[in-house]
């Protein structure tokens, strides 16, 4: 059994707000600053006076303002968002490039709804007109990520039971 798993904070109202180590969850749960909603499987820490056991999932008695956590829009991060899939014709193969949805010269402009990722074949098709009047159709409409979501994309949930908290259900 290991401190160092990892453990999701809920704020009071139960929205997401960040992942911790199973070391400082127990602690957060000894001082009384959280109350566990989701343990791991009846495994426990034990002391000679105390038994905790280790949880996934904490919630947070007091409720923690936060700033909105801003995710860079950067190429990387759109082909991320996009999970390195050509918008246009669902292909994962050869380089990505990002592409303006509304070309610049109709006054597209550089933001998380007017880029997707495209393949050179797409983006070359498609040049600088909009997907109407190049015949091509979008798969998903692009949007700004969550930043949870965002920070999950391609990799695996440590518990899958973490998938509600998240909006990933």
């Amino acid at each position: 059994m290991s401190l160092k798993g990892k453990v999701l904070v809920l704020n009071q109202n139960y929205e997401p707000l960040n992942i911790c180590t199973v070391r400082r969850a127990i602690t957060l749960l000894y001082l009384g600053k959280a109350e566990t909603v989701i343990t791991y499987n009846g495994e426990k820490f034990r002391s000679e006076k105390l038994a905790i056991e280790r949880p996934s999932v904490v919630k947070l008695f007091r409720y923690i303002r936060v700033k909105r956590r801003e995710i860079p829009l950067t190429k990387k991060n759109i082909l991320r968002r996009d999970n390195y899939t050509c918008q246009y014709c669902g292909t994962r193969e050869g380089p990505m490039t990002v592409d303006h949805v509304i070309p610049k010269r109709l006054g597209g402009e550089d933001s998380w709804e007017n880029l997707v990722c495209a393949c050179l074949t797409c983006n070359n098709k498609k040049g600088d007109r909009t997907p109407e009047e190049a015949g091509m159709k979008l798969l998903r409409k692009p949007r700004r990520p969550n930043y949870f979501i965002f920070m999950f994309n391609g990799q695996k949930i440590p518990d899958e039971r973490w998938k509600p908290f998240l909006f990933m259900e």
